[in-house]
């Protein structure tokens, strides 16, 4: 009986190895580099700075205030923090998304190191016409400069959301200080991102040749 599936197993190996060699040979393996991830560190100071101010904070407010009112801060807090949860999984979800699903020789050829002027110029209108928070915009950007966007492109988005989005323009300035106002600070601020841009750019470039110098 042995023998007699000896021959058989052996034609399906080796079926079995010409269909793996087969789809091997069809598989397209991407040419692309890897993405460039921020190396973790064991401990973050940041966020040891912060923890050390909000439990600070939470003595003095005790101490000051009484166990109710540090209660009730407490609970507002919580509160806070849960429905700001979802969005931060969101946005980190998206970036997640637009680092690997943004092809990164589009990002290269416009924002990238060798984008020259333009790159600035493109994440300055980017970061003007982008709408949310904080919460969506930073990881976005941290996305692009994962996947190949420069730093001078990516100060200058930031930048230029903070200073020329038009979301905050509409639903906050324009009530409380008028068309007049809104319209002129814009105006005088349109060339801060791209000064920001290209000084950000010439500044890691020479720190990059200095550092390879040494």
């Amino acid at each position: 009986m042995r023998a007699h599936f000896s021959p058989l197993a052996s034609r399906l190996s080796k079926v079995q190895v010409a269909a793996a060699a087969s789809a091997a040979a069809h598989i397209r393996l991407s040419s692309e580099a890897p993405i460039q991830r921020r190396p973790r560190k064991t401990f973050d100071w940041s966020t040891a700075f912060i923890a050390v101010v909000v439990v600070v904070a939470a003595v003095i407010v005790y101490r000051r205030d009484g166990e109710a009112r540090f209660l009730e801060i407490l609970v507002s807090d919580f509160h806070l923090f849960v429905d700001i949860l979802p969005k931060v999984l969101a946005a980190c979800l998206i970036a997640a998304f637009v680092a690997v699903l943004m092809p990164r020789e589009v990002v290269l050829r416009w924002v990238g190191a060798e984008s020259g002027f333009l790159g600035i110029v493109i994440a300055t209108i980017a970061g003007a016409i982008c709408p949310g928070g904080p919460i969506t915009i930073f990881p976005v950007a941290a996305a692009f400069v994962a996947i190949g966007a420069d730093i001078g492109a990516a100060i200058a988005f930031i930048t230029s959301w903070t200073l020329l989005g038009y979301a905050r323009a509409l639903v906050w300035e324009w009530p409380f200080f008028g068309a007049e106002f809104v319209t002129w600070r814009i105006i005088i601020s349109i060339p801060l991102p791209i000064v920001a841009g290209v000084l950000a750019r010439f500044i890691s470039g020479f720190a990059a040749r200095k550092g390879d110098g040494e």
